[in-house]
């Protein structure tokens, strides 16, 4: 294997402590990075990966841009990216409307929010080298185009792997062939000898997004409209146990990495082949939770 992916990593309540002593042992291991979701506090975890770690990068994936006002926000990274010797990339996104909908949340429209965002966040701090590298959470292509015109690289979650060089065209050239510019991608991945079983695990991963007005109109961009069209008319239908086995295998050969060892190291080749730079395995087990997924991933990448 070229290089082995990053990881995501997010220290519930009860694994904090371990989930330092997981992150150490990606570092010692060559992990490219480790990355964590917003389902915790991830600004206050990546500071403590400034910490316990020395060379591995790390960051957001994503920091949820209405929960914090920006200059809170710029005052943290900031922080972080002086704590962590530029280690720390600092991924944003408007996240999604059931999360505003649970946190009670107003929002605007995404791109208009996330330019006047970055100003506010760089308006709040002295100097530009002050903050790190900022990262959009991106899906379509409007804000793959705002990301290659204001930020510093773009992360997609559940990217289909066929579309990729699509999507990425819309990068200004110059982005798209400078390694400093981070173009990411999260990507479900559950490693068994029972690919069944482990296709299965991604299905349920995904059953949430696949309901997701953005997310379905991303994937027919990439060509599953039939696949989209029906799991809408299911959702309309109320008929959400239909969903699993509208999931195609086609299409989630393209989204997820699943199957044995030897296939989902193949798989993260062949997103590094499509344009990825920087990819964030997102592990789970066909035989326990995700600390038996870390222990699958990492036996399968040694």
């Amino acid at each position: 294997m070229k290089r082995k992916p990053a990881v995501s990593l997010a220290p519930v309540p009860g694994r904090r402590k371990l989930s330092i002593e997981l992150a150490q042992q990606f570092e010692k291991e060559g992990f490219s990075g480790i990355y964590s979701p917003s389902v915790i506090d991830n600004m206050t975890w990546c500071a403590l990966l400034a910490q316990v770690t020395n060379e591995i990068p790390f960051g957001t994936s994503i920091a949820n841009i209405y929960t914090r006002h920006p200059f809170d926000y710029a005052q943290t990274a900031s922080f972080i990216h002086e704590l962590s010797t530029g280690r720390f990339r600092f991924g944003i996104g408007v996240s999604h409307g059931p999360i505003h909908q649970r946190l009670g949340l107003q929002v605007g429209k995404p791109l208009g929010d996330i330019r006047k965002f970055i100003q506010d966040v760089r308006s709040s701090v002295p100097q530009p080298a002050d903050l790190p590298p900022i990262v959009l959470a991106t899906l379509r292509k409007p804000m793959v185009k705002l990301a290659g015109e204001i930020s510093q690289g773009a992360m997609w979650a559940n990217a289909a792997r066929s579309h990729m060089a699509d999507s990425i065209r819309v990068l200004p050239e110059a982005k798209r062939t400078d390694p400093a510019f981070m173009i990411a991608n999260m990507v479900p991945t559950c490693i068994a000898e029972d690919r069944a079983a482990a296709a299965a695990v991604n299905r349920r991963t995904l059953t949430g997004y696949v309901r997701l007005p953005n997310y379905q109109q991303y994937w027919i961009e990439a060509g599953f409209e039939e696949e989209m069209l029906a799991i809408r008319q299911a959702v309309a239908n109320k008929q959400e146990d239909k969903i699993p086995q509208l999931m195609s295998d086609r299409w989630l050969q393209q989204v997820t990495l699943y199957g044995t060892a030897s296939e989902v190291r193949e798989g993260i080749e062949a997103w590094y082949d499509a344009g990825v730079n920087t990819l964030i395995v997102v592990p789970s087990s066909a035989h326990g939770n995700q600390l038996v997924a870390f222990e699958e991933l990492r036996a399968a990448l040694r």
